[in-house]
């Protein structure tokens, strides 16, 4: 068993780890993700929103209040909605621009006058004009694509330009923004010169925009991206990457961002047209089901590590349980530790992998209410599961049946280590007793 650990970590250290490191420093990957974190407030608040758009009763309660409150619904839906649509709704603005001001500072460009050139590129392909008005189509999950591929497109475009000294430079004397307006004009152009062309050709060619087009591509993987292979893997390559000590959730949330967006999105048009709620696999379902407490779901960890027989595992469980409660384990994975601890290796793997299992097929079998929306990642499990489900209470359930089960699963590898920590305390209790002097 000791021969075949250490083969694996190994192979973590000499092959995995320093590809991980590669793709989570990669400046495409870091600016999508930083686009996405610049966009969630937004995102999060437009979420909420929903709350007050759909309560959370039946259609046909004959309560007072709830009563009240759905034909106050009813009757002022479109009013309601307009913080959702300008949130929410119009997600794909915000992430355009925060990609593209987060690509900026790699090639030392100015994020400011990057984004709004980001804004403009995305709004030349994916909003058309129709009768006098431009089109909001692809301003949410659908455009999510274009948005991230247009920001990286004008961005490179304008670095571009400037490397080779292709842009208008006015003497020093000129005050900055004034200067930095002139220094963009060559690539506004050059974007609008090449975006608009193929917009229009991509068009006559398909029938399709560019936004619709690549929707059309990847629409398989989006797909796919909600069974259950690609949530075990995720979470696979996640706990793969912590266990070596690296920031396994960033670079995975990274890459599964754009299809929990989009997947979201489609929940979220389902809810609202009173139709069936589609997908699963949504960052409030990884959130609140698989992160419980934290990368590991180590919050029934730190409620164990409280009565533990070991002053180590006893303190660190003191010192860990309040953040586990908001999601941040850090103290459990560094203090007890769990990172590279080969006594917990299996249960840190498994754990999460098995309550994604449990909780996929709860959902998929309709027994739990499905994810409609965008929660803060540090709302405690059972709240936040609920939360995401607009206030159901099935969540709650399944939240604490993957807390029963991670405790279980932890538990006997737990007093395992136990063991070893009590005999080692036990040793050095031992040894301290036989420094001390002897008195006559």
């Amino acid at each position: 068993m000791s021969a075949l650990y250490d083969k694996l970590v190994g192979v973590i250290e000499q092959k995995i780890t320093p590809i991980a490191g590669k793709i989570g420093q990669q400046k495409y990957v870091t600016s999508i993700r930083d686009g996405f974190i610049a966009a969630l407030p937004f995102m999060i608040v437009g979420s909420f929103m929903l709350v007050f758009i759909f309560p959370p009763f039946s259609a046909d309660s004959t309560w007072g209040f709830a009563r009240a409150w759905l034909d106050f619904s009813d009757v002022h839906r479109d009013a309601l909605m307009l913080p959702f649509n300008l949130s929410m709704g119009i997600m794909t603005v915000f992430i355009s621009v925060g990609i593209a001001s987060s690509l900026a500072r790699h090639h030392d460009l100015d994020p400011v006058t990057t984004g709004l050139l980001a804004l403009m590129s995305f709004l030349l392909v994916a909003a058309p004009v129709q009768d006098g008005m431009l089109s909001m189509q692809y301003f949410s999950g659908q455009g999510i694509f274009t948005a991230i591929i247009i920001s990286i497109y004008s961005t490179e475009v304008y670095a571009l330009l400037k490397r080779k000294n292709i842009t208008i430079k006015l003497p020093p004397e000129v005050p900055t923004g004034v200067a930095r307006s002139f220094e963009i004009l060559i690539p506004v152009l050059a974007v609008i010169l090449t975006l608009h062309p193929l917009n229009l050709l991509i068009e006559a060619l398909t029938g399709m925009i560019i936004p619709q087009a690549i929707m059309s591509l990847v629409e398989p993987l989006v797909a796919a991206s909600d069974t259950l292979p690609a949530l075990l893997l995720a979470v696979l390559v996640c706990q793969i990457l912590w266990f070596a000590g690296i920031h396994g959730a960033l670079i995975v949330t990274g890459i599964m961002n754009p299809f929990w967006m989009a997947n979201l999105s489609i929940n979220q048009a389902a809810m609202a047209a009173g139709e069936v709620i589609p997908n699963i696999f949504v960052q409030g379902f990884w959130d609140h089901y698989l992160l419980i407490g934290g990368v590991g779901s180590t919050l029934p960890l730190a409620f164990l590590l409280l009565r533990s027989k070991a002053i180590h595992l006893r303190t660190i469980g003191k010192m860990g349980t309040v953040p586990s409660l908001f999601n941040i384990n850090e103290p459990i994975l560094f203090g007890a530790p769990i990172i590279m601890n080969p006594v917990f290796f299996l249960p840190f793997i498994l754990v999460p992998m098995i309550n994604a299992t449990l909780a996929y097929f709860a959902l998929q079998m309709d027994l739990v209410a499905r994810v409609v929306s965008l929660t803060p990642w540090t709302t405690p499990a059972p709240i936040g599961a609920s939360w995401a489900a607009n206030w159901a209470f099935s969540p709650v359930i399944l939240c604490l049946l993957c807390m029963v089960s991670s405790a279980m699963m932890y538990l006997p590898f737990l007093k395992a280590y136990e063991k070893q920590l009590l005999e080692q305390e036990a040793k050095d209790e031992q040894e301290l007793v036989s420094d001390q002097p002897v008195t006559a």
